[in-house]
């Protein structure tokens, strides 16, 4: 299916342009497990830090026939733009920020493109006005839910 205003497609889902602050994930079919999944680990990240996009909520579109998880829409920004110190202190920030998810039992299992469309590794970590934040949270884990081979 084609959808308006998209800004990227992923394996399982394809995230929409919803306002000039606000992105959807959209989920299609019998996603509802996935989705409040993938909502709760969210919220639980936002909790420790800002690292990870912010949940906004959780919405339907009839439209679409779609369930979508809204988020808060990120600008990435060329890194090339800065100051090779800057940089190294923004990679500084956004390591102190991933060891505190961890500490607190939550870990990004990949922080490469996890789908098969073309772009650069690590473009899942983008840099914005806020520092260098992750997205693409469908790939994280909490320790209390996984095997501890994840971590």
């Amino acid at each position: 299916m084609k959808y308006p205003r998209k800004l990227s497609s992923g394996a399982n889902n394809t995230v929409i342009v919803l306002s000039d602050t606000e992105v959807a994930k959209l989920f299609t079919g019998d996603t509802r497990s996935d989705i409040g999944s993938e909502a709760e680990k969210m919220k639980f990240a936002n909790a420790v830090n800002d690292l990870i996009v912010k949940f906004i909520r959780l919405d339907y579109n009839e439209v679409l026939q779609a369930e979508m998880l809204v988020m808060e829409r990120l600008r990435p920004m060329d890194y090339r733009a800065y100051e090779v110190e800057i940089r190294e202190l923004w990679l500084d920030v956004f390591e102190d920020e991933l060891h505190a998810l961890h500490q607190a039992g939550f870990v990004h299992r990949d922080l490469k493109r996890p789908s098969d469309i073309g772009g650069l590794a690590f473009d899942n970590i983008l840099l914005t006005e806020q520092g260098l934040r992750l997205m693409d949270v469908g790939i994280f884990a909490r320790r209390s839910q996984a095997v501890n081979v994840i971590f």
